[in-house]
Formats: C-alpha cells, structure tokens, sequence
C-alpha cells in the first residue's frame, strides 16, 4: 500500500509541517499521525473550536521526545502576521482551520465568511510567501449543492446551499487562482462526514455521530432531522489522515493543483446509522437496545442525499480508505465510552 510506504520514508526523513486548527477534531488526529512518525509539527489554533485536552491527549499517546518536536502557537488564521510568521520555516501547509457546520453558517454567515474565506487567504498568501512546498486544505462536500448526480464526481457541482458551501467553494477557486499565478502548488481534499476520537460531541452544532454517542450514554432523545432516509457517505478520520499526507507528499504532477474526494465511498441512511449506533452502545448499556430516535423537520441548507466517487483520489494519491463505517464506528465507540 502506497500510505505504508510513505510512512516508512517519512520515519527515515523528518520534515517540517503547520497545522492550522490542530486542537480540534482533525487537527488533533494529524498531530497525533506526524508525531508518531518522528515528523516536526508547527500547530496554530486560537480555540474557538479546538480544545486543550486534544493537545493533552495526543501528549498522552506519543513519547516525551516525538512530543519535543511540536511547537504550538495561539493564534488567529484571520490575522495575516500570524499566518505568516507560522509559516516560516515550513514544508508543508495542512489547513484545517475553519468555521464548520451548515446550520451555524446560515445563522452566522458573516463569522462563516471571515473564518473560512479571509482566515483561508491569509493562510494561502503566507504560504506563497514563504515559499512552502505544498498547501493542502480541508475542502467540503457541502460544494455539490444541489447537483442530483450520485456518485459525486470531482468535475460535477451544483449551487451552494448555504454560507459554509460557498466559502469551500471560494476556496478551490483561490487555490486554482493561486496555482496559476503564483505557482503555489495545493491540494484540496473534499471531506465527506468524518467522524472519529476527539470529535466533540457538546454543543448546538456538534455532528450527527458523536451528538448521538452522547445522546445514549446519557440516556437523552435521540433526534434526526427528516425522516430517517437522508444518506450520507460517513469517513473514519483515520482515511481523512491518510489522504493530508498522501496529498503533501504527492510526487506526480498530474496530482497536484486538483481536489479530491474523501470518503469512504459507501452510502449510510441515517436510519441506519442509528441502528449501528444503538446496537454498539447496547453492549455496554443493555438499557438503550429498545431507543427509538424522535424526528424533526429537515434542516434548511442540508443537502438529500451524498455518496462520493472516490476513483480519482485512488487513482492520482493512492488512496484506499483502510476504515469502513462499521469499524470506524467500534473505535470511535471506544474513545467515546473508554
């Protein structure tokens, strides 16, 4: 496999890379990935959605001395100094820095803009002006909008749904911009649903997967917005850490400057998302075998129905999501419940 080989030179080669938003979900588990393998990390967050018991845990799984290689700054992507004083020195750009969620950007789209779209260009001209090797960033399924077609294929978009949607959008056409004019070479990667270890499960935002987990353990309602038939293409975060690293280190020049689906190309209604939920918690709380999910309207701005072509990441990256839903699911249940 191309991941595992790539580890093993990256082991007998350390180089030096940024993380933006390492203390939240993703950020987290790329920190984790690159320490182990003995990489320097450069990590930039100011805590609006990452959390300082990411970095404490992560602290926890590596040794004292993979731990000595990590820097981390307390800083805001939407402050153009920042960026680039984070980015001196650096090979690669790993952005993850952002403002999530569909619901929060139509209820904040000014903070939805200033996060996703000014904090990405900060980030974007500090990278060219630095001269860093590759910018890799965290794209959105949420980009396809209204287009029916399933599979998603990479070259097929619709008209964005809501405020966050057009941020990921405007973010490809920089990165495009910026390829052609100033030859910074980037990579976005489409997350379709990830889910995984330190995704929060608190707040009005927090996603479907952990919002769950929580919901049962405390034996709260569950809800699902619609009825029950909505499907999404759910992605282990350890397939999202997969393709960042694949993408920095991408040595053909038909792979570089494109954007790419990540997922893990299987299709999961939320019905029976819940099912799979329930029944793993149900071995540990026998009590939750019998919940059954109250439904709500659906949500403005979510898109019916997602599932991603995955062919071209295979093809250009070497991709091959080694996580299916199901053993995601038994290891995020570990995280959630011990």
């Amino acid at each position: 496999m191309i991941y595992n080989t790539l580890k093993s030179v990256l082991m007998k080669e350390p180089r030096t890379w940024l993380i933006t938003g390492v203390a939240g979900f993703v950020g987290s588990n790329l920190l984790e990935e690159l320490l182990k393998l003995n990489q320097k990390v450069i990590g930039l967050d100011n805590f609006l959605t990452g959390n300082v018991s990411n970095l404490k845990e992560v602290e926890s799984l590596v040794t004292p001395h993979q731990w000595s290689n990590f820097v981390f700054t307390e800083g805001d992507i939407r402050n153009h100094q920042t960026c680039t004083q984070a980015c001196h020195g650096v090979d690669y750009v790993l952005h993850q820095a952002a403002l999530g969620s569909v619901p929060r950007s139509i209820e904040n789209p000014i903070a939805t803009n200033e996060h996703n779209l000014i904090g990405y260009l900060n980030m974007m001209v500090a990278a060219k002006d630095t001269k860093i090797k590759r910018f890799v960033y965290a794209t959105s399924s949420s980009v396809y909008g209204d287009h029916p077609e399933l599979p998603k294929v990479e070259g097929k978009v619709g008209r964005p749904l809501s405020p966050y949607a057009v941020t990921k959008k405007m973010n490809e056409a920089y990165a495009d911009v910026f390829a052609r004019v100033y030859g910074l070479q980037s990579i976005g990667l489409r997350y379709f649903n990830v889910f995984g270890p330190r995704q929060d499960p608190n707040g009005p935002y927090a996603a479907v997967i952990p919002r769950w987990f929580a919901a049962l353990s405390k034996g709260d309602e569950v809800y699902i917005y619609g009825d029950g038939e909505t499907s999404r293409d759910f992605c282990y975060v350890e397939n999202v850490v997969q393709a960042n690293l694949l993408a920095a280190c991408a040595d053909e020049s038909e792979a570089i400057n494109q954007v790419y689906n990540i997922a893990y190309g299987e299709r999961t209604t939320l019905n029976e998302l819940f099912e799979v939920i329930r029944n793993n918690v149900a071995d540990l709380s026998p009590d939750t075998a019998q919940v059954k999910p109250v439904f709500r309207d659906f949500r403005p701005g979510d898109i019916r129905h997602s599932l991603a072509d995955i062919s071209k990441a295979r093809s250009l990256l070497g991709y091959e999501p080694q996580y299916s839903v199901k053993d995601g699911l038994e290891k995020a249940r570990k995280w959630y419940f011990g």
